[in-house]
């Protein structure tokens, strides 16, 4: 029998990210989303609550046992519940640390894990998106190749979350068919970030596009080293991440829904007495509760 309650740590994690959601997220979000900004002591509050330190094993300087998917998960719908650009922001760095911790050589979890265990935010991204139709992660245009003791990345890039102010940036390139990941870091030269774009959604997520122009990187910044990575197990990390915020923000529509509907008065009555708007909140709450 699969039991779907957490347990009495997770509900505990649970509690607190709600509870930071309320008191601080849902303070903002409406000022952010119209400023294009998210205030830097909202960010560092949330870093207080080690939500990606916890994570990391100790043994790489973090102060948890094991990186467990399923905590991951109900911190990314309860953040995302609070709202999803300043979400999207806090975990962003989660985006090198996880694929490193997962799947990075020995030497790699040595040597960048620990930066994201401090007391100071770490900003670093990830770049798979390409500005392209019919994109396919499977089949990327930026390209790896190796050149003697180098890997020389050549490609573009687009909607990579705090690209300018990234240290480390994992870019997704296809090697020899196979889209491996390879850790760039900042300053590297032939890194070239572009304008931040104008979104119709997120609007407070700062996101970039970039361009590597034979980009040269140590072989040893190949994520996994000479053994690569196994990207469909990391590509589905990140999809289960992000169907658990797209819950975390129908959680917060219908709920704003629920309330409205119950304040709206139309002939005299809420308009949630209403058969029609009653149902219609009902299937919300189904299929969010099945999701």
């Amino acid at each position: 029998m699969i039991s779907f309650s957490p347990s009495e740590e997770q509900q505990m994690i649970i509690n607190t990210v709600r509870e930071f959601a309320v008191n601080e997220m849902r303070k903002l979000y409406r000022e952010c989303d119209e400023s294009g900004e998210i205030p830097g002591e909202i960010i560092d509050k949330a870093w207080e609550l080690g939500l990606i330190g916890g994570s990391i094993p100790e043994k790489y300087g973090g102060f948890g046992s094991e990186h467990s998917a399923v905590t991951g998960t109900l911190v990314a719908e309860e953040l995302a519940w609070g709202d999803l650009s300043i979400a999207m922001h806090i975990l962003c760095p989660a985006l090198v640390a996880f694929p490193v911790l997962e799947a990075g050589s020995e030497e790699q979890k040595e040597k960048y894990l620990s930066l994201f265990c401090g007391e100071v935010y770490k900003p670093a991204t990830a770049a798979l998106i390409e500005p392209r139709f019919h994109f396919d992660p499977h089949s990327l245009s930026t390209t790896a190749r190796l050149d003697g003791g180098e890997y020389v990345l050549s490609g573009e890039k687009c909607y990579v979350p705090l690209a300018a102010d990234a240290d480390l940036i994992l870019v997704y390139a296809a090697q020899d068919g196979a889209t491996q990941g390879f850790i760039v870091e900042r300053g590297t030269p032939g890194l070239m970030i572009g304008e931040r774009e104008k979104n119709m959604g997120i609007k407070a997520l700062a996101t970039y596009e970039l361009a590597l122009k034979d980009c040269r990187i140590p072989k040893e910044n190949r994520l996994g080293g000479e053994a690569g990575c196994d990207f469909d197990r990391l590509l589905n990390y990140s999809r289960v991440a992000l169907s658990a915020m797209a819950v975390g923000v129908a959680r917060a529509a219908y709920e704003y829904s629920l309330e409205y509907a119950k304040q709206r008065y139309a002939f005299g009555e809420p308009i949630a007495a209403r058969q029609a708007i009653a149902f219609m909140l009902a299937e919300m709450a189904i299929e969010i509760d099945a999701t």
